[in-house]
């Protein structure tokens, strides 16, 4: 038998702090200035410059992913959506092995935004999208989106 039954050092944790019932959101991306999202007119400077790869990276860095202002996503959406279907079939694989994996998982993201409002002919191009990020991120970039809780 052990020597310190008599102990009640134990008992001194709070075990409701670990019930999930008791979950609150992080609010510390609101408490600072809201991202505002991609900048339109840049973005649209370098697709006019054949800058598509660029006009990718520079509006998957300024995703609002925290941001929880539904108009500011929207307008990020329509911005990913015009530079992901000016890009040709033959660039998609170059701008996709050019991306990190945390730009990855918010492009996958945006693919599955744009299946929720899908227009004419973007749905071709979204999946041929959604092959390629596949391919290079594997089915964990599926999952992460699948279960993460920031939405774009």
């Amino acid at each position: 038998m052990a020597k310190n039954t008599s102990s009640s050092a134990f008992r001194k944790i709070d075990v409701d702090q670990y019930n999930e019932d008791n979950y609150k959101e992080d609010d510390c991306g609101e408490s600072q200035s809201p991202p505002v999202g991609p900048d339109e007119k840049e973005i649209i400077n370098f697709i006019n410059q054949g800058k598509n790869i660029e006009a990718l990276k520079t509006v998957l860095r300024n995703a609002p992913i925290s941001s929880r202002n539904q108009m500011v996503k929207d307008a990020a959406l329509n911005v990913v959506m015009q530079v992901l279907l000016s890009m040709k079939s033959s660039q998609i694989e170059e701008a996709v092995n050019a991306l990190d994996r945390d730009h990855l998982d918010i492009l996958m993201k945006y693919i599955y935004r744009g299946f929720e409002t899908p227009s004419e002919g973007s749905s071709g191009q979204l999946l041929a999208w959604h092959e390629k990020v596949h391919a290079v991120a594997g089915v964990g970039c599926i999952v992460r989106v699948l279960t993460d809780k920031k939405r774009v």
